[in-house]
This record gives structure tokens, sequence and C-alpha cells, in this order.
């Protein structure tokens, strides 16, 4: 059983959460607490958005039974799970013709069955409140948290169920690579047309990359996605709840809509809230308009949030190499203008 509830609300003396009784204003305290800015110094591992005064359900003492009926579940199937290992009357190959099953569809069968078991427990006790989970990379953070707690409190997202939000802040050291969690609750993760219907918002009204949605009985039993039982630490597998073909229409009506332009537009002018190293701070330095630049510049803020690896990729691309760099020096004073432009395209 996990020692502390990360999903509880902090006391009222927390000063990285913001609801509507709070003094600053909303844009007021996004710009005061970035999750890239603030370090966790054992004090402030979080930065809170309510949306009203309604919060997660499952903090009450009275749900303690669930906690130790589900933490009993997962150990009792833990160790089933991990007996099938040395288990020699079960083959590593099924035998269709034998009718035996392998080990690894023998673990698949009680991990399913652990699931329905965990979902029962949460059913009878109503305890099945959760949230979806966005990972974002430092240099992203601040602008698509930003975006989500605006949503929340009186955007897209304020007409759906959601009301309560949070984001990881920095390590105290450098981690490379570190990637900040943003959480957005919802009532009941076993409630598939609400989780869908949000998770229709994040794709169609924010363009998000959504890792799945977990119930927070889960995290309070600690099970994460290296739990040794194997068992599936989401609820839902963003699949389980729409296409790929659907998700990738709805993030393209995003980028290519009016509302992914508004946003584009919006991120443009927010400054440090830009992805540093992107190509319109790029774009700030002295240089000639061309138009197949400007395509380029449009083309990168579509791809807003594009993983790192390609933000990377596009950044190398974009990058003069140092000899043409030498071949623009030698040119000569006569060469014609034009030619200049073209080699100083990216």
């Amino acid at each position: 059983m996990s020692e502390n509830n990360e999903d509880a609300l902090p006391g009222s003396q927390y000063t990285c959460f913001w609801s509507s009784k709070s003094e600053l204003s909303l844009d007021d305290f996004l710009a005061k607490y970035r999750p890239s800015m603030v370090q966790n110094d054992g004090t402030k591992p979080w930065i809170w958005v309510q949306r009203g005064t309604v919060g997660p359900s499952n903090n009450d003492d009275n749900h303690f039974d669930a906690i130790v009926d589900a933490t009993d579940l997962l150990t009792e199937y833990t160790a089933r799970i991990e007996s099938i290992k040395d288990d020699p009357s079960i083959p590593i190959r099924s035998s269709k013709k034998k009718g035996v099953r392998s080990k690894k569809e023998s673990r698949e069968e009680l991990q399913a069955e652990a699931a329905d078991k965990l979902k029962e427990v949460s059913l009878k006790y109503h305890y099945y409140s959760g949230k979806w989970l966005l990972f974002a990379p430092a240099d992203k953070v601040d602008s698509i948290w930003s975006s989500l707690a605006k949503s929340l409190v009186s955007g897209p997202l304020a007409s759906s169920s959601a009301t309560l939000a949070k984001v990881s802040t920095s390590p105290a050291t450098e981690v490379p690579f570190y990637q900040h969690v943003i959480c957005l609750y919802i009532p009941n993760v076993y409630d598939k047309e609400d989780v869908t219907a949000v998770m229709k918002i994040l794709l169609r009204n924010h363009g998000f990359n959504l890792s799945g949605v977990k119930s927070t009985l889960y995290t309070l039993i600690g099970l994460s996605s290296k739990h040794p039982s194997g068992i599936q630490s989401t609820i839902w597998k963003n699949t389980a709840l729409m296409s790929d073909t659907d998700m990738k229409a709805l993030k393209d009506a995003f980028y290519s809509g009016s509302i992914g332009k508004k946003h584009n537009d919006k991120a443009d002018t927010g400054g440090s809230d830009m992805p540093e190293g992107s190509h319109s701070q790029a774009d700030n330095e002295p240089r000639k308009t061309v138009k197949p630049k400007s395509k380029l510049k449009k083309k990168a803020e579509a791809n807003f949030f594009a993983s790192d690896d390609e933000q990377e990729t596009k950044e190398e691309q974009s990058e003069p190499t140092k000899a043409a760099q030498q071949k623009r020096t030698k040119q000569s004073d006569d060469e014609p203008a034009e030619a200049t432009v073209k080699k100083r395209k990216i």
C-alpha cells in the first residue's frame, strides 16, 4: 500500500494550489508558478488547479476498507502470477492439439482476472475516481499545463466532468530527459462514455498526446507499470476507447482548424511559454523574410506538441552546417542577391 495519497487535495496553506477562492487570478497564478521553474524541495511536489469546490471523492477515511481489500487482492494475484514462471506443468509454448496454454497465456488470464476483481472492489466501495495521464518535457510543460488549466476553468473542459488537474514540479537536481506528469481528474474511470467524452476534448481542442486513464485506487495500492504482477496499470488504454484513425482525425482537426490556429497564435505571443529552442524563437534573429521559410515556421508551429525526438530532428535539419556558413562568407560581392537568399534557406 502506498504511504502517501498523492491524489488528496493539499491543505489550505499549500501555495501551489489555485481555486476560484484564490487571491491571484488564474493567469497570474500560472505565470507565477510554472512547473518548469518551481522546484520540488520536498514540500512542493505538485501544482494544482481546481474548478469549483468539488475535488476527488476518494479522500474519506471510510474508503480505507477498499484500499485494504484491493491490496490483499494484488498481493494474492502477484504471488499466483509469479508462480507460473516456476511451474513445470505449464509449458513455455501452448499446444492447441493438447489444449495446453503457455506461461504467457496463463499469466495474461490471471492479470485480466485480477483487473476484474479490482473493479469489483472499486464499485463496491464507490472508490472509482481517477485521472487522464499526460507527460510533457521540461521545454514544453509550461505551455501544455497552462492550456489545460485554462481549459478546465473556463474553456472546453469546463463543460466536462473534470474538475481538478495537477502537474508535477521540477526535480531539485537536474534529471536528463525529465518528463513532467500531468493529471486531469475524472469522477468515474469505469464510465466509458464520460471518459471518452473528456478524451475527445483533449484531442480535438488541445491536440494532446495521452497516456491512458488510471484509477486512484491503483495509485494507492502501488500498482504501476513496473509492478511485478504485470497487471495493466491503467484502466483504459487509448485504443480501448477510440481507434487510431479517429484519434488522428480529432488531432488533425485541431491542427488544421481555427482552434489549432488560435492556439498556435497564442503560443507565439506567450514569450517563455514557447518551448525553448523552438522555430518561433529562432525566427526572432535578424534574417531576410522568405516565403518558404514562413511555411516551415507554420509547419513547425502546427506540430507544437510533437515528441522530443521529432522536435530535435527538425531543429537539426533546419540548422545550417558550418560548411555552408563558410561558403556564404566567401561569396563575392557581385553574386546575385537571389542566389544568396537560396543558400541561406533552411
